[in-house]
């Protein structure tokens, strides 16, 4: 369970982050919009885990890889912003948001089943 003050860093982060992102994730990777979907603080603030969603892009594991090699890079500019905040800048560890690819994995799933016929029940 995290902390008022967990979350409200983690918001911090983020909407930090998602800035960053906007205006210079094309450098990083070109025709890729980048999301941040949520950030996780430990409770000391010193590791945030976020988590990304890519759209337009097949590859995912290299895109991941490719922010990752970036990453000092992006905590600096992170640092740069919020430094007048926090003591200790967090490290950043990134991982890929399957959600949405979950999400549309069981919403094929549930139409596969609404398009079987329907077995009466025994008891009616």
């Amino acid at each position: 369970m995290e902390s008022k003050r967990q979350q409200k860093f983690a918001g911090v982060i983020q909407k930090d982050l998602a800035e960053i992102f906007q205006r210079e994730g094309m450098r990083y990777l070109p025709n890729t919009l980048v999301t941040i979907t949520k950030v996780r603080v430990t409770p000391d603030l010193a590791l945030a885990r976020v988590f990304l969603s890519f759209f337009n892009n097949q590859n995912t594991s290299l895109s991941l890889n490719t922010i990752k090699s970036h990453s000092n890079e992006i905590r600096y500019k992170l640092g740069s912003r919020i430094k007048d905040q926090v003591r200790v800048i967090p490290q950043l560890e990134f991982f890929v948001d399957d959600t949405n690819e979950y999400v549309e994995r069981m919403d094929k799933i549930f139409d596969k089943i609404s398009k079987e016929p329907r077995q009466p029940d025994p008891e009616e």
